[in-house]
């Protein structure tokens, strides 16, 4: 702008100098013109006088710089200082020659043939009617303006400088209030009134901006709150794959740290899947894949952006389904599991049906068959009452209502059931502590103590012991069954609350049992709340404890 203003005001500037300059030069020209023809009269006037006092002798001694002419009354040229008068026309048509012969003086002007140049013309009538005439040639009046070319380009040059010097102080001094502006608040500048409209619309501008960066950040805001409370990973990525947004659970999932400016998506995974997946979205079509990504399982959702129906980008979502692959694992393993326990009663009911079918059986033999029978029915009704029972409480047993339950009287009451399988294994059972109240439900709590009792009978030694021990605490409540039975190794201890985890499996069948036992105790703990702790070692015995919270348990007797 500052240059533009300049190159304006400069060309302004030498444009009135060339105007004036050439309307000087035309007055000058106008003026010394005017002087040259006046002297040209003087002079005429004169050499007039001096021929009618001394004749032709006067001009044959006459010293001048203009054309005598000496023209007699009908034309003929009697005289003439640069021609010959023989070999000139006949002057009698020339305007100043007529107009002197008419009013005794006259000018004119015109190009010369005989000059071959712009003349100026007087004439003085004399006393005899002949006419005396002087001619100037134009050309002095040329010289003496050329002269003066000098000190008109010295002024001209001076001029230039001088205003190329005051038009970059005034074109600073224009555009310095300009570049002040505060565009940021342009209500409060104090400039030119010609800049109010344009002032007034940048406020209203402005104002318009601030709102949409207003709402851009607030929606910004709010995207960042979405995504980075979601435990689900996100990528937007553009056609050329470089990631644009992203949240940490991505980066969380992925394993990686934030990337230090805009980096390809690729940098964050290389395995086959992501980047099969990546190339699909990028292509233009949907893709979906299962990643294993630092021990845990997920799910990549690929979509594309389109934009006129072209790829212009990608959407990449994370699922961490973990859970959902070892539920799927588990439900597998379950049904499997179910598969078989019932599969070895059913087999061996069959088998017992058919040889009676056959007659093969005696009579005497009858009442033994029924028996094993009997007992593999049992085991059925057993199993099937467990895995209903696993099913209530997987579904959070919300239809069993809660009630204050003493653990004490709850821990006596399931060694009165188990009173008699504790006298056919030789194994003693000791209930003992003080009385507890819990808020829980009564059958699901006499469950989980009748499976851990149990398996302390079960797995004891002939002679063990088995102690039940209820006591309160700061935090609750807490029940201990210990016994001194075959323990557990070191590696299965963490496996034994698994469905249908066996830590003997060669023996399971002369122990009997589901393999569901300590499976409901880990669920009912976690419905009540509770924590489980295990202590085992092998040949010495093992200790389970509850313990309760104080949010799950009642007042202390």
């Amino acid at each position: 702008m500052t240059a533009k203003l300049f190159r304006t005001s400069m060309a302004v500037a030498v444009s009135v100098m060339a105007l004036s300059i050439a309307l000087f030069m035309g007055m000058l020209y106008q003026y010394f013109s005017n002087q040259l023809m006046a002297e040209l009269a003087n002079e005429t006037l004169l050499v007039a006088r001096g021929v009618e006092l001394e004749g032709l002798g006067y001009l044959d001694d006459l010293d001048t710089e203009n054309r005598v002419t000496w023209v007699a009354a009908d034309g003929t040229v009697i005289y003439d200082s640069v021609a010959d008068p023989a070999a000139m026309e006949n002057h009698a048509d020339r305007e100043e020659i007529r107009e002197a012969l008419s009013s005794e003086t006259g000018m004119a002007q015109r190009f010369s043939s005989t000059l071959s140049e712009q003349t100026m013309y007087v004439t003085q009538r004399l006393e005899d009617g002949s006419v005396i005439r002087l001619a100037s040639a134009q050309k002095t009046v040329a010289i003496l303006l050329l002269s003066m070319v000098q000190p008109i380009v010295v002024i001209l040059v001076l001029s230039l400088l001088l205003s190329a010097v005051l038009s970059s102080r005034l074109v600073k001094g224009i555009v310095k209030p300009i570049l002040s502006l505060d565009l940021e608040h342009p209500e409060g500048c104090d400039t030119y009134d010609e800049l109010t409209p344009l002032l007034s619309r940048l406020k209203r501008q402005n104002d318009t901006i601030r709102q949409q960066m207003a709402l851009l950040k607030q929606r910004q805001t709010e995207f960042s709150a979405l995504t980075e409370n979601m435990s689900e990973g996100f990528l937007l990525l553009d056609r050329q794959g470089h990631v644009l947004s992203h949240n940490s659970g991505a980066l969380h999932l992925l394993g990686v740290e934030e990337p230090d400016g805009e980096v390809n998506v690729l940098v964050l995974n290389r395995d086959e899947p992501f980047r099969q997946a990546v190339d699909e979205a990028l292509s233009g079509k949907r893709s979906r894949q299962l990643l294993h990504l630092n021990g845990r399982c997920c799910q990549l959702l690929a979509n594309p952006v389109l934009e006129e129906g072209k790829p212009a980008g990608a959407v990449l979502v994370l699922l961490d389904v973990t859970e959902q692959e070892q539920r799927e694992e588990l439900r597998r393993e379950f049904t499997a599991n179910v598969s078989h326990e019932l599969k070895t009663p059913l087999t061996s009911i069959s088998g017992i049906a058919e040889i009676m079918q056959s007659g093969m059986v005696k009579p005497q033999d009858i009442q033994g068959f029924a028996a094993d029978i009997y007992q593999e029915a049992q085991r059925l009704i057993a199993l099937v009452e467990d895995i209903i029972r696993l099913s209530q409480l997987d579904e959070g047993a919300e239809n069993l209502e809660r009630e204050p339950v003493n653990l004490l009287s709850l821990a006596q009451d399931v060694a009165r059931r188990l009173d008699s399988a504790a006298q056919r294994s030789n194994v003693t059972l000791k209930v003992m502590g003080l009385s507890v109240q819990v808020d829980g439900i009564p059958s699901v709590l006499g469950e989980m103590v009748y499976n851990l009792c149990d398996n302390a009978i079960k797995y004891n030694h002939p002679g063990g012991t088995v102690n039940v021990t209820v006591a309160p605490t700061q935090q609750g409540a807490e029940l201990t069954v210990e016994d001194t039975g075959i323990g557990i190794p070191v590696e299965d201890q963490s496996r034994v609350f698994e469905r249908f985890y066996r830590v003997d499996k060669s023996h399971s069948k002369a122990i009997g049992g589901t393999g569901l036992g300590l499976s409901i105790v880990k669920h009912g703990a976690s419905l009540h709340g509770a924590k489980i702790h295990m202590d085992s070692q092998v040949g010495r015995g093992t200790t389970v404890q509850l313990l309760f919270p104080q949010t799950a348990g009642g007042a202390k007797e």
